[in-house]
């Protein structure tokens, strides 16, 4: 039986979801649904879908599930998280200012910079960094561009370059490089005097505008290799994300905007 389902269109610096509040309508295959909506010319376009639901588990407020445009499902995305922070309580499914969000990466939390129930911006404990060696995964004698591999509840691998659109060329192969068995996000970055320029290809989506993961794997890779200290401004296609490695517990947390762009219905 055909439904119609009412969406909420967001980004985060331009790293665009569909929205949909899984409390209200059953997406049965997501996936295929991912696909078919994120399409640009026969959908309603985005870097994914991102389905909202309430938490069956004390720990957590509410879920986040993520569905890449090609249909795979991520663990985690840092943009994503903050517009889920900003639609739960801007639409009043909440009243907490700290929301706990149960991700397939774990529980994060969601710290609402808000003032008259509008948010500034929406600060997210992204938890610590993991950093593993994947040539460790490579079959003999292939080589892999010299990177700092980081999981931020996904897997990101940093490339400190000359040119940061070079992503565009090298994004495909190295996101499918047998060194990453399950695929992986690559950012390509390059130092400034103002904090860090980054290009992003996605795991799933290619060139994204932003990605709040990606974001926090770079401050990470700089400090780790003695680029930078343990803030940095990340600047991005869509916007600059400020990005601490706290000392103290380890964590690392992640602050920028979300912004609504339209909501609508569409058959499913």
């Amino acid at each position: 039986m055909m439904q119609k389902v009412r969406f909420t269109k967001m980004h985060g610096l331009g790293n665009d979801y569909i929205y949909v509040d899984t409390l209200l309508y059953n997406i049965e295959n997501p996936s295929r649904v991912a696909q078919l909506w994120s399409d640009r010319h026969r959908g309603i376009g985005s870097d994914g879908l991102v389905l909202i639901g309430r938490s069956h588990v004390p720990e957590a407020d509410f879920t986040m599930r993520i569905f890449n445009a090609d249909g795979s499902e991520a663990m985690m995305c840092g943009n994503a998280s903050r517009c889920v922070g900003k639609y739960v309580y801007e639409k009043g499914l909440t009243t907490k200012k700290e929301i706990r969000l149960l991700t397939a990466s774990g529980i994060k939390t969601i710290y609402m910079n808000s003032h008259a129930g509008i948010t500034d911006s929406v600060t997210v404990d992204m938890g610590e960094p993991v950093f593993e060696n994947p040539k460790q995964y490579m079959p003999g004698g292939v080589s892999l561009r010299e990177g700092t591999f980081v999981s931020i509840g996904n897997p990101h691998y940093v490339v400190f370059a000359d040119d940061v659109d070079a992503v565009e060329a090298e994004g495909r192969e190295l996101e499918n490089h047998p060194a990453f068995p399950e695929r992986c996000n690559i950012e390509f970055a390059v130092m400034r005097p103002d904090g860090i320029r980054v290009r992003v290809w996605e795991r799933g989506s290619g060139i994204t505008q932003a990605c709040g993961t990606g974001a926090c794997a770079v401050a990470v890779a700089a400090c780790t290799t003695g680029r930078s200290g343990r803030k940095s401004s990340i600047h991005m296609d869509g916007g600059t994300l400020e990005i601490e490695w706290n000392e103290a517990d380890n964590h690392v947390y992640m602050t920028g905007p979300a912004e609504f762009v339209f909501e609508g219905e569409i058959q499913l």
